[in-house]
């Protein structure tokens, strides 16, 4: 089965062809990132006007680069949750066009869930069910528990910003780029990841739950001094060298992120787990994520870089097992900000 898929979920124009869940023919990105840098973050305007002029491109180039046409394609998926509602229509009606003209199965598709089904095309296999799932973005840090492909449980949350929203945050304390992410990744490269003793902090309660407000705030005063404030530090000289604030920061964060995966690992009694998402392309998770998991006994299963970030073939994946379970969606399928099939903690 040959799935076209397609996601605007928020600021990156993507379409790919996967073949039966596993065999990506194509992966096309249409970047926005330099549309948005100067404001510092996604403005969702400019992100939907773009998309508008980024998707007859991002098919036909999906579609070339497979060597196939829409009559080899089999069925349609695209995000339509969750994610910046106007963007997400944008994609859905794209979908529904294609869906409609060339008489295909279409299937609407969770982004938090195709993020974890990109590890379906990692290189070393799919991963064996059940596992833990990590998904880290720049709106989502969330753990779950997979008993199959098309079952999760959630696990832990975010009770406040996002990993990949908090690389952002502290990437503009200190004068770097967006996205944040990539900054601190190479302004961390050479800097002292112990100069700053920063909290790892977890939220009360026996659960897997998330907190990086607080890092953010810590990252303000021992880099500028307790009387500034976030509005102040843009454009300030910290007190600190840059790479060390940021070495420090960023294990700061994948401590938290390796640590509360592993123990959700241990306390659901799996011996798989994987990861995505934005975040996880970051080369320390990577790698530490990698070396203690295997140390404890875990398989770890982590995508190409390029399928951690936005993309379609993700979405492909995802809709692939609807399709194959004899899912549909109507020419009514709709879009959705926030995820509908919310699972309580447990």
């Amino acid at each position: 089965m040959l799935v076209l898929g397609i996601d605007s979920s928020c600021d990156e124009t993507t379409a790919a062809l996967v073949r039966d869940g596993t065999e990506c023919l194509s992966s096309v990105v249409a970047t926005q990132t330099e549309l948005h840098r100067r404001f510092g973050g996604v403005v969702p305007e400019i992100a939907c006007r773009a998309h508008v002029e980024n998707y007859p491109w991002a098919i036909a180039e999906a579609l070339s680069r497979a060597g196939v046409t829409l009559d080899d394609v089999d069925g349609v998926a695209v995000t339509n949750r969750p994610g910046l509602v106007n963007a997400l229509l944008v994609g859905v009606a794209a979908a529904k066009a294609i869906a409609f003209a060339r008489d295909l199965p279409l299937v609407g598709v969770d982004h938090i869930a195709a993020h974890i089904h990109a590890s379906f095309l990692a290189p070393g296999g799919a991963p064996a069910f059940p596992c833990v799932a990590l998904v880290v973005s720049g709106g989502h840090t969330s753990l779950y528990h997979l008993p199959s492909p098309t079952e999760q449980r959630l696990l832990g949350a975010t009770l406040d910003d996002a990993a990949g929203e908090a690389f952002d945050k502290v990437a503009r304390l200190l004068g770097l780029p967006y996205p944040g992410g990539p900054s601190i990744e190479s302004a961390a490269r050479g800097g002292d990841p112990t100069a700053l003793n920063l909290p790892r902090s977890r939220p009360k309660g026996d659960g897997f739950d998330f907190s990086f407000s607080g890092l953010k705030t810590a990252v303000l005063y021992r880099a500028f001094g307790q009387d500034m404030k976030p509005g102040d530090a843009p454009g300030r000289t910290p007190v600190v060298p840059v790479a060390d604030v940021a070495a420090s920061f960023q294990k700061a964060v994948v401590d938290v992120l390796v640590k509360r995966t592993l123990q959700a690992a241990k306390h659901t009694g799996v011996r798989e787990v994987v990861i995505g998402g934005g975040v996880a392309a970051n080369t320390q998770l990577r790698e530490r994520l990698a070396t203690k998991g295997a140390a404890a006994g875990y398989r770890v299963v982590i995508p190409p870089r390029e399928l951690c970030t936005d993309n379609a073939a993700m979405v492909a994946v995802s809709g692939w097992f609807r399709l194959a379970a004899g899912e549909r969606d109507g020419l009514d399928l709709d879009c959705h900000p926030r995820p509908i099939r919310a699972t309580p903690h447990g």
